[in-house]
């Protein structure tokens, strides 16, 4: 594989970075551990600057029509996102499982190989590339183990990220000190709630086909040491003390639970091995930060580590990606912290919130807010076109 670059995780990310990666002409093996793709769509949000990344690449009208919520929120506060500076400003609601499926699919279509239902448990880099040792496992077997080398490796595998911390890459930050539970369930008759803070804790619900998402965080309870996600019952009982509402009859289609932890890898790239999206940093997934970052992340990494891999790349080019993202990501993490604070701190909060109720009268705030928010203040050129790109006539949407 004389060009080659291996892909560790088949997520939104990696899937993006790989189907970039082809554009640029280089060969491209994603290893993925799960046996199919999720179906569960955690993230439900697009901001303006990855619109416009989708639609420099003629993927954005293939999502079809997708709605556009041209108000979004700072830490609960509402915020109108009509003064982004983009075609395709507001938030656009877009099912994360449908964002990985048209990722996927163009990533084949240009030639990716994707393994799924491989487990990467070795990373050795060394003088001109890496080797990727792996367990492959078909159906119930016990699974055979696999050896891979290519000249670059990218972890795209989420937060417990097992490339980098095979690859002894530095996450610096802190713990997390908040926890929110989380919960998709049918059946269940409730108002919806946006961003509502309560006498004793925090609390979202919507509704939408059917199916209803509740978020709820209890004030200064400490986040759980987990192996595994919590059950429905704990998040009913929580939403319950919080609320005063018994969703314990639903039927929950997917549970899980998130701490408002602040890691950031001190370095995207270490020699042949570099990192992007939920792999490069950790946070609370604030109004869909975390899709949003690792998206542009793969889609600024993905030109730039083909031209390497081809040796077309001018000096520096690779460094360029770790010098603009990190940056990017750091900027959008003090961003999530400051929410999380207003949207989750106890009674003490409160004078912050209104201080913050009464800069957002002031426009120069709100687009200010705004452009950090859809991810328009981050310097990102847009992508080099490759060679043969159709036209794209068509007109955003409205």
């Amino acid at each position: 594989m004389s060009n080659g670059v291996i892909v560790v995780g088949a997520g939104p990310v990696g899937l993006a970075l790989a189907g970039e990666l082809r554009v640029g002409g280089a060969e491209v093996t994603v290893l993925e551990r799960l046996a199919a793709p999720t179906t569960e769509s955690r993230a439900t949000t697009l901001d303006a600057r990855t619109m416009e990344l989708l639609d420099q690449r003629g993927l954005r009208s293939l999502l079809g029509t997708v709605p556009r919520e041209p108000r979004g929120h700072f830490g609960g506060l509402p915020l109108d996102l009509d003064t982004q500076p983009s075609p395709f400003a507001g938030q656009w609601k877009v099912p994360q499982a449908r964002v990985e499926a048209l990722l996927g699919d163009r990533a084949r279509e240009l030639g990716a190989d994707i393994r799924r239902e491989h487990e990467v448990c070795a990373v050795h880099p060394t003088a001109d590339g890496v080797r990727v040792e792996a367990v492959a496992r078909e159906g119930r077997g016990c699974g055979r183990r696999v050896r891979l080398t290519a000249q670059y490796v990218v972890g795209c595998d989420g937060e417990e990220s097992t490339v980098g911390a095979l690859a002894g890459f530095d996450f610096p930050g802190r713990d997390a000190r908040r926890e929110l539970l989380r919960c998709d369930v049918r059946g269940v008759h409730i108002p919806d709630r946006r961003f509502q803070r309560l006498p004793g804790g925090f609390a979202v619900a919507a509704t939408r086909e059917g199916l209803t998402r509740v978020m709820v965080h209890e004030y200064g309870r400490a986040p759980a040491v987990r192996t595994a996600a919590p059950g429905f019952d704990e998040v009913a009982q929580a939403w319950s003390r919080v609320t005063g509402e018994d969703i314990s009859a639903g039927t929950p289609v997917w549970v899980n639970a998130f701490g408002d932890v602040s890691r950031q890898a001190a370095h995207y790239r270490q020699g042949r091995v570099l990192l992007a999206g939920d792999a490069a940093h950790r946070h609370l997934p604030v109004g869909g930060q975390a899709i949003n970052l690792g998206l542009q992340d793969a889609f600024d990494l993905g030109w730039k580590l083909a031209a390497e891999a081809a040796g077309t790349a001018p000096a520096g080019l690779l460094d360029s990606y770790h010098e603009e993202r990190h940056r990017a990501g750091r900027r959008a993490m003090a961003i999530i912290d400051a929410q999380t604070l207003i949207m989750l701190g106890g009674p003490e909060i409160e004078p912050v919130r209104s201080l913050f109720g009464e800069l957002l009268g002031h426009r120069a705030v709100r687009e200010l807010l705004a452009r950090r928010l859809g991810g328009l203040d981050a310097g990102i050129t847009d992508l080099p076109e490759p060679a043969g790109a159709p036209d794209r006539t068509e007109g955003v949407p409205s």
